[in-house]
C-alpha cells in the first residue's frame, strides 16, 4: 500500500504539480481512505521521499555490524546503500531531483533528509574516535565531507538524466575523501589554548585562531581553516 500510495502521489506531482495535489487527489487515485495515505505517510513531501526512511535503517545497520577497522570506510561504504537506492529506480530518481529543484518545500525536505544521514554517519565515527579533544569535531568534518562528495556524484548522474554508470562519479569523490581522512583512524590530540611555540618572529609554531559564526556549516569552516593555514 506504501509503494501503490506513493506511485499515485508522484504520479499527480508531474501532472498536476505539487502544490496543485491534495492528499484527497491522492487517495481518490490510489482508491484509498485518508486514512490509509496518514498511516503511510504524515505529509504530502514524506510521499516525495517514501525510501529513505528504509534506507536509513539500512544504513544504521550496516554500520551497526562494522568492525571498527577503518571507520572512514565504512562510512564511504554506507554512503553508498543511498546511491544504490537511487540507481535501482533512475527515471523515478531523475523525475524526483526535477521535481525538487521546482518546488522550493520539497528542496528544503531533502536537505532534511540528507542532514539524517549525515547525522547517522558522524555518530558512528563518534563511537569509533570518541567525543574527548578533536573526536567530535573529526568525526562532524569527515561525515560532511563524505555526504559532499556523494552528492556531487550522485547529482551529476542525475543532472545526466540518469545515463551512465553512477558509481564512477561517487567512487571517485569517495576515494578523495578516503585520500585525505583515511590517513589515521585515530584523532588528532586537542591542543590548549593559548599556545606558545618557537621563536618569536619565525614562522615555525605559529598558531591560528579563527572564529566560526554559531551554525555555520562544518564545510564552511573547514574552507576558512584551509584558507587560513594556506596564507600564514
Amino acid at each position: 500500500m506504501r509503494e501503490v500510495l506513493a506511485q499515485a502521489a508522484f504520479q499527480l506531482f508531474l501532472e498536476r504539480g505539487f502544490e496543485r495535489t491534495t492528499v484527497d487527489d491522492i487517495v481518490a487515485r490510489a482508491g484509498v481512505g485518508r486514512r490509509s495515505f496518514f498511516r503511510y505517510f504524515p505529509s504530502k513531501e514524506d510521499a516525495v521521499f517514501p525510501d529513505h526512511e528504509r534506507c536509513l535503517a539500512e544504513m544504521t545497520e550496516f554500520l551497526a555490524a562494522d568492525d571498527g577497522g577503518d571507520p572512514v570506510g565504512a562510512v564511504c561504504d554506507a554512503a553508498r546503500i543511498v546511491l544504490r537506492m537511487y540507481a535501482a529506480n533512475p527515471e523515478f530518481s531523475v523525475q524526483r531531483y526535477r521535481l525538487t529543484r521546482e518546488v522550493p518545500g520539497l528542496r528544503t525536505y531533502e536537505l532534511s533528509v540528507v542532514r539524517r544521514y549525515e547525522q547517522t554517519l558522524a555518530g558512528h565515527l563518534r563511537g569509533r574516535f570518541g567525543e574527548d579533544g578533536d573526536g567530535e569535531l573529526r568525526a562532524e568534518v569527515i561525515a560532511a565531507s563524505v555526504v559532499a562528495a556523494h552528492n556531487n556524484g550522485l547529482r551529476l548522474w542525475l543532472r545526466s538524466g540518469g545515463a551512465g554508470d553512477p558509481e564512477a562519479a561517487v567512487d571517485h569523490a569517495l576515494a578523495l575523501v578516503r585520500e585525505v581522512w583515511g590517513r589515521s583512524v585515530a584523532p588528532a590530540p586537542a591542543v590548549p589554548f593559548p599556545v606558545s611555540h618557537g621563536v618569536e618572529g619565525e614562522g615555525d609554531g605559529e598558531v591560528i585562531v579563527m572564529v566560526a559564526r554559531k551554525g555555520a556549516p562544518m564545510w564552511r569552516v573547514v574552507q576558512q581553516i584551509e584558507a587560513a593555514v594556506g596564507e600564514s
